[in-house]
């Protein structure tokens, strides 16, 4: 079979490598859909996300779907021809965060792409547990788009309240912020997206976005609490790095709630002016509990949430440097690998 390997800083090479063997309790996956993940630019720019050591060459790739192609022994959750989207974590199973399904909290956890073989690959091995039942009418790259991104995405408005009387702010419109855009119009919110590239921030309106904002065009926090009554946000996500976290705690109204999805290293803040004396919460938001797959799924089918529009391009495997590249150069939103 033939997998995407960073072998270097802003390197991909293609490798045919063995069909993975499966250990007890593990199913063959042919891949149909792997989306790639800012998160994937980690490891592309020579970066460590996890633990992960760098001595071996991994496979990246969380965000899969494909079909069950082979059942280890001691497999009674799936059979033969499932399709199926990845839970991107492994834990110990036996810790209470692994028992209530929060499997990333778990001190022993490992995830796909990063510290074992992941998704941008003709076939993966994974144990049973992290297969995901797609819907009938779910398409395989909705599918895949349904884990990192309409996942964490409906669990941080779901984890916010966020519902029709409020006014969430999303910023940062790439792939990730326009999932927000789509969850947070589903569950009836108004909608302002901000970013700095007007590409994205049409995408943004197309996916439903009320109003959108440059930042290239002044400070958007008054410009959020005109548009607010001078109140503020009742709701601000943040997907996007620069100093988007300030300009949400600034934006966001009083008794107000941010949501933080974006990695970052570090962060200066005024806890006074921006959570004291406004009793604003500060929630990070990361993937999903593993038992909320199933109404994660039927809410994005029930509301025919448009996932694939996030996806502008697709490539086959053996084009995974162009996509890379491409990728990192934001020329694209989501790009998704797929397999006939």
């Amino acid at each position: 079979m033939f997998a995407a390997k960073i072998t270097g800083k802003e390197t991909v090479e293609i490798q045919e490598v063995p069909i993975p063997t499966l250990e007890k309790g593990e199913v063959l996956i042919r891949m149909k859909a792997s989306a790639l993940c800012r998160s994937d630019l980690y490891r592309y720019h020579g970066q460590a996300l996890f633990d992960e050591t760098g001595a071996e060459i991994i496979t990246p790739g969380h965000e899969p779907a494909g079909v069950v192609e082979k059942l280890g022994e001691g497999v009674d959750k799936v059979k033969l021809g499932d399709r199926v989207a990845i839970f991107l974590g492994l834990g110990c199973r036996e810790c209470e965060h692994c028992l209530h399904g929060e499997v990333i909290l778990c001190s022993k956890f490992n995830c796909i792409g990063f510290q074992q073989d992941g998704a941008h690959a003709d076939y993966m091995a994974i144990p049973q547990e992290n297969c995901l039942p797609l819907p009938d009418s779910m398409s395989f790259i909705t599918g895949a788009l349904s884990t990192d991104v309409g996942g964490t995405l409906y669990t941080a408005c779901k984890r916010l309240g966020v519902n029709g009387a409020m006014t969430v702010v999303i910023f940062g419109v790439g792939p990730m912020g326009c999932g927000g855009v789509l969850m947070a119009k589903a569950f009836g919110a108004r909608v302002i997206a901000i970013d700095l590239d007007e590409k994205r921030l049409a995408l943004a309106t197309e996916l439903g976005a009320d109003v959108v904002l440059n930042v290239k065009q002044g400070d958007v926090v008054p410009r959020i609490r005109e548009l607010t009554g001078g109140k503020g946000a009742d709701r601000c996500i943040v997907t996007g790095g620069g100093n988007t976290l300030n300009d949400a705690l600034n934006a966001v109204a009083k008794y107000g709630q941010v949501g933080v999805i974006a990695e970052s290293s570090s962060a200066t803040i005024n806890p006074s002016e921006q959570f004291v004396r406004k009793l604003v919460s500060l929630t990070g938001c990361w993937y999903f509990n593993r038992g909320d797959w199933d109404e994660i799924a039927s809410f994005i089918v029930d509301r025919n949430i448009a996932l694939e529009k996030i996806s502008t391009h697709t490539f086959g495997i053996q084009d995974a440097k162009k996509a890379f590249y491409l990728f990192d150069h934001h020329e694209t939103q989501k790009v998704v690998f797929v397999w006939e």
